[in-house]
């Protein structure tokens, strides 16, 4: 999907762009931009949950604005990994890690969902900053959605394949953590003080 986010003082909004199944224990894999003031950067917060059961949030700056241009943000989802891309470049890969008991959404049908919400009480700096109405209507763009079957191979250049990741795809992935990762929950001692979740070890 290619996304044009709300411009000016986004603060409070979030536009979310994301696959979901139905139910209590519904799948569901996460794109949702967190707005910002004027002049401050969208977080980009992702998310994967499985069974029901999410908490798997990992959260960037991007390296660009995303409200002056179109920029296409891809989930390429298999039965051994979720990579998410940024313009074809890897962000994130949540691996299968059901051999260490963790759950891992396989089993249930998704659909394609999208949204502009209201989201003050959390999503600018954890529900300090509050949606300015005055600045409505809050306006995003989609454009250009595409599915595509996964096929065996490797992941490079926009390619949806089922192996890991290239060399090349490998290196960006690290650049990306490196430098623009904001947040990791295999990394919050506060949260897990007994422990991170076993698919952390990955």
């Amino acid at each position: 999907m290619q996304l044009k986010l709300v411009a000016g003082n986004s603060a409070g909004t979030v536009t979310a762009y994301y696959l979901s199944s139905q139910g209590p224990t519904h799948d569901e894999i996460d794109f949702e931009f967190l707005g910002n003031v004027t002049g401050q950067p969208y977080i980009l917060h992702t998310n994967v949950y499985a069974q029901g059961k999410g908490g798997r949030e990992q959260q960037f700056y991007l390296w660009f604005d995303p409200t002056k241009n179109f920029h296409t943000y891809s989930m390429a989802w298999t039965r051994d990994h979720i990579i998410f891309l940024v313009d074809n470049t890897p962000i994130r890969q949540f691996k299968n890690a059901e051999s260490l008991g963790v759950p891992y959404p396989k089993n249930q049908p998704m659909r394609i969902y999208s949204s502009l919400w209201n989201a003050d009480d959390w999503a600018t700096r954890g529900g300090l900053v509050k949606t300015d109405w005055t600045q409505a209507p809050f306006t995003a763009y989609y454009r250009n959605f595409n599915a595509q079957t996964a096929t065996v191979g490797k992941l490079s250049n926009g390619a949806w394949q089922n192996q890991e990741l290239d060399a090349n795809s490998r290196r960006r992935l690290r650049w990306v953590q490196k430098n623009f990762m904001i947040y990791n929950y295999c990394t919050d001692y506060k949260r897990f003080p007994q422990g991170f979740p076993p698919e952390c070890r990955l």
